[in-house]
């Protein structure tokens, strides 16, 4: 939401999928984890994904390219080596409206088109280990029956253990949790004034003033007339949406294993999980 409201700008432009995670994980394609270290943004790294960037970058002359891969949220020291002059916006969400919506990612079915966008961007030297690698995935699922993905989002070292031994909704909880506290760690060592961070509640709940300061912090000039244009569809339907979407056994769970953080990020734990599992 957040990128393509930027996108809507003069000064912005960004890749027409969703996510670059090929160009960012070139050289190091073999890491079973998305917890890259600023060591591992070697300078062939480097010249790569800013190379990549530069040609974006040339199709808009002068504009700010945007980049928002969720990955991210787990190697902002290593994306700060690549580009030390960058910007970072962290953006956040209630833990449990994240994981009712990752879990219905998990068990999507496969979006063709996406997968072509997205492919366009896979670096030459690797496209055929990814291909093999979605081969393998696809006739695995044939052959076991098994709906769900194997892995969806942001990977953190030991994520497969904990959907071994969490239902799907607790196991992407843990997973948001690893990567906003990943972020926070890691932006907090960066300059104050490369780092900007806003919850998704209070964006949706006050669009206008939340996206004017956001572009202060961008060093963009805007009017108030411009922002209301393009956050006109901005809605805050989709917060608290949880509270329907998942059980309340399942609501309990997230909060044994993510309660405390949620508080820590200002998010309420109320008894509306004891009344969705008695069924008031």
């Amino acid at each position: 939401m957040l990128r393509d409201l930027l996108n809507k700008l003069p000064e912005f432009v960004t890749w027409p999928c969703d996510e670059i995670n090929y160009i960012w994980r070139h050289g190091n394609r073999d890491v079973p984890h998305e917890e890259f270290t600023r060591e591992m943004a070697t300078d062939s790294v480097k010249k790569f994904v800013r190379n990549a960037v530069v040609r974006l970058n040339q199709t808009v002359p002068d504009a700010a390219v945007i980049e928002k891969t969720c990955a991210t949220t787990l190697r902002c020291g290593f994306v700060h080596e690549v580009f030390p002059d960058s910007k970072f916006v962290h953006i956040y969400r209630d833990g449990r409206d994240v994981a009712a919506s990752a879990a219905l990612r998990w068990n999507a079915k496969l979006d063709l088109a996406y997968l072509l966008k997205k492919a366009r961007y896979v670096p030459k030297q690797d496209l055929f280990y990814y291909a093999s690698r979605y081969l393998g995935t696809r006739i695995y699922r044939l052959r076991t029956g098994k709906k769900r993905l194997s892995t969806w989002g942001p990977k953190f070292d030991g994520m497969n253990e904990v959907f071994k031994q969490h239902d799907l909704p607790t196991g992407c909880a843990i997973q948001w949790m690893k990567c906003v506290q990943s972020a926070n760690m890691q932006l907090a060592e960066l300059d104050p004034q490369q780092v900007y961070t806003v919850s998704y509640e209070d964006f949706t709940a006050n669009p206008v003033e939340e996206l004017s300061q956001l572009c202060t912090f961008l060093n963009v000039d805007t009017d108030e007339s411009t922002l209301e244009s393009i956050t006109k569809n901005v809605s805050t339907k989709s917060v608290g949406k949880w509270k329907s979407q998942l059980t309340g056994e399942q609501a309990n769970s997230i909060h044994d294993v993510a309660g405390s953080f949620l508080e820590e990020l200002g998010y309420q734990i109320d008894p509306i999980a004891e009344k969705l599992s008695s069924g008031i």
